[in-house]
């Protein structure tokens, strides 16, 4: 009889080379896939140990990743190319209490929790972020984990957020089961983050390439605070053309190859709002889009630096600088919904009486909102470096960032240190 240990390695293994036929394998470690800077792309600003949200003490980070099926979208079966990802601003331990704030720079999207956050000024459970018809689930799941994980639990209003992949995964078909929640909670932990296409960023989209997780970290120096800014993003927005990299148009100097969705099956065998998607065997470059602008990211800033629910707000508008510096405009038909908290002030959630809280002065927050552009756009290239070619429902084929065609744009324009 086999043993428990060696059945669990036969079903990784299987698992593993399934995927990697369907050109959608897992990312097993968190430090297997290059990023930016391993690229030689270093962006301005001192970045902490693990380049992640989780350089914030105490924060932690778990996914789970959903994958399987192939061919053509049935509502219900597949194939599925989702997940779930969870941060937790205290770690498993808790509690979860920490000042916070949110902000939307175009409010198509979903953020639950959010009128409590507003009022109270305050953040009291986990964050979860996951596709647009998982929030529900996530929502209910992140009660009961609670129930089970925090003592003396009685209510909460979690804040669980999304953006859409129905573009890649069947979203209608309501994959995400609360079993999968438990799975991210559970995970979570501080040290590298895993990115690309993992978590709730797994389906993802981001300037018409394949999206996903990403995170990056600044340090401030010792003599301006030495506080530390961490930022999560899940993105699944912009315009390929627009598409800057520190200040580079990369996007403009991709926009005519061919390296835009495709799909393996007859185009017009597709349901009709994916007839415009070419053949993969046409190399010939749509340019502009029906699916161009769609989608959208959400960003989640940390920090150890003292703010209360007032200067977090602050953090969480400079958000929109990187993405602005990426090329994102906040369109329209895009959900770019951001969240800020601070793990200063501990257990202001769970005290009765009157208590002292420390706060930075307003005019020593310059550094921060540097901080805060930096890492976000270094955590949306580092989502892009390190997501993967991926294929799902209808055969529709999103390629990932090439990481050769990246290097030497910007090693033309002078912006590549080896």
């Amino acid at each position: 009889m086999r043993s428990l240990n060696e059945t669990r390695v036969s079903t990784l293994l299987l698992v593993v080379i399934a995927a990697t036929l369907l050109g959608v394998a897992p990312r097993l470690a968190a430090q297997d896939k290059p990023r930016a800077r391993d690229l030689g792309i270093v962006l301005p600003g001192q970045p902490g140990a693990h380049n992640a949200i989780t350089d914030v003490a105490g924060v932690a980070v778990g996914h789970a990743t959903l994958i399987s099926g192939s061919g053509r979208l049935e509502v219900g079966k597949g194939p599925v190319r989702t997940g779930v990802t969870a941060i937790l601003p205290r770690g498993q331990s808790g509690p979860d209490s920490v000042f916070a704030a949110w902000y939307s720079l175009n409010g198509n999207g979903e953020m639950t929790g959010i009128a409590w956050l507003e009022e109270s000024g305050i953040l009291g459970t986990p964050l979860v972020i996951t596709n647009t018809h998982s929030v529900g689930v996530a929502h209910d799941a992140v009660i009961e984990w609670m129930l089970s994980h925090r003592s003396g639990f009685s209510f909460a209003l979690p804040v669980v957020t999304e953006t859409a992949d129905g573009f890649l995964s069947d979203m209608n078909g309501f994959h995400v089961r609360p079993a999968h929640v438990f799975e991210a909670l559970d995970a979570a932990a501080g040290g590298p983050v895993a990115e690309g296409n993992v978590g709730g960023g797994t389906g993802m989209m981001c300037h018409a390439l394949k999206g996903g997780i990403g995170t990056a970290s600044r340090v401030l120096p010792s003599g301006r605070g030495g506080y530390t800014v961490g930022v999560l993003v899940q993105c699944n927005y912009g315009q390929r053309q627009r598409l800057r990299v520190d200040g580079v148009p990369v996007g403009e100097e991709l926009r005519n190859d061919a390296l835009w969705p495709c799909t393996e099956m007859e185009p017009d065998s597709l349901p009709e709002n994916r007839r415009w998607i070419r053949s993969c065997g046409d190399r010939q470059a749509p340019g502009d889009t029906p699916q161009s602008g769609q989608g959208s990211i959400i960003i989640v800033v940390a920090t150890d630096a003292p703010l209360l629910p007032h200067q977090l707000k602050r953090l969480t508008r400079r958000a929109s600088l990187a993405v602005g510096r990426m090329g994102g405009l906040g369109e329209n038909s895009s959900g770019d919904i951001f969240l800020a908290f601070s793990t200063a002030n501990a257990a202001i959630g769970e005290i009765a009486e009157p208590v002292n809280i420390v706060m930075l002065p307003n005019d020593q927050m310059n550094d921060l909102f540097e901080a805060t552009v930096q890492a976000t756009e270094e955590a949306i290239l580092n989502a892009l470096v390190a997501a993967e070619t991926m294929t799902g429902a209808n055969g529709i084929r999103v390629y990932a960032l090439p990481h050769d065609q990246l290097t030497e744009i910007m090693a033309r324009h002078g912006r590549l240190r080896r």
